[in-house]
């Protein structure tokens, strides 16, 4: 299980409750879907809101998740735990938004990577940052910054970013989640995080406001 599936499961469904819960959704009862959407939506929004920058992004993917989930309930062979489903579930929801939803205008990442020379030296210095990436997001303007930043990627950068960096999942499940080898998901990360301190580069050096 995934860091960030694992924030999201809740401990309290599973064993023999959580088949039960699943046997009543699976049976149609109206009371367990609501027991659903009151338990997991707030997670699910909490996951949705990583991917999407917009609120009302975020609400709909969820949205999309609940009633795919609910639509698929009777296949659900109980090989992983509920909350994980959905985590799943959720996940591809907010990367669809993420596809075709509102957002910045994307960076070539071919501007945004570093260059390098003949002689294998990187061009130009790599300045040091004032506070680190870590402490960065955990602070609430700069973690804004951090995502504007990233909104700026190319969709299939920032999903890898994303699915690696944000969810923590490991790269063999983001390869499958994303339809790729693990060898174009390492790449695409290893970009993608050369492209993103690229932007925030300024910022980070505090010369920017």
């Amino acid at each position: 299980m995934t860091p960030g599936a694992s924030r999201f499961v809740q401990s309290e469904s599973t064993g023999t409750g959580e088949a039960d819960l699943v046997a009543r959704l699976q049976a149609g009862d109206e009371a367990a879907y609501e027991h659903v959407v009151r338990t997991y939506a707030p997670r699910m929004l909490a996951v949705a809101r990583r991917f999407l920058n917009h609120e009302q992004d975020a609400q709909d993917a969820v949205q999309d998740a609940l009633l795919s989930a609910f639509r698929s309930i009777r296949t659900f062979a109980g090989k992983s735990s509920l909350g994980t489903w959905l985590h799943r579930i959720v996940v591809n929801a907010a990367l669809a938004r993420l596809r075709s939803g509102r957002r910045r205008t994307e960076r070539s990442i071919d501007e945004l990577v570093p260059r390098f020379l003949a002689d294998g030296h990187m061009e130009g210095e790599v300045a040091a940052w004032a506070v680190t990436l870590d402490r960065a997001v955990a602070e609430r303007e700069t973690r804004r910054v951090v995502r504007g930043s990233i909104e700026q990627l190319p969709e299939s950068y920032r999903a890898v970013l994303l699915l690696r960096d944000i969810e923590g999942q490991s790269t063999a499940e983001t390869a499958e989640v994303l339809g790729l080898n693990e060898g174009a998901v390492k790449t695409r990360l290893h970009r993608a995080r050369q492209a993103l301190r690229t932007l925030l580069d300024p910022y980070m050096r505090g010369l920017a406001p």
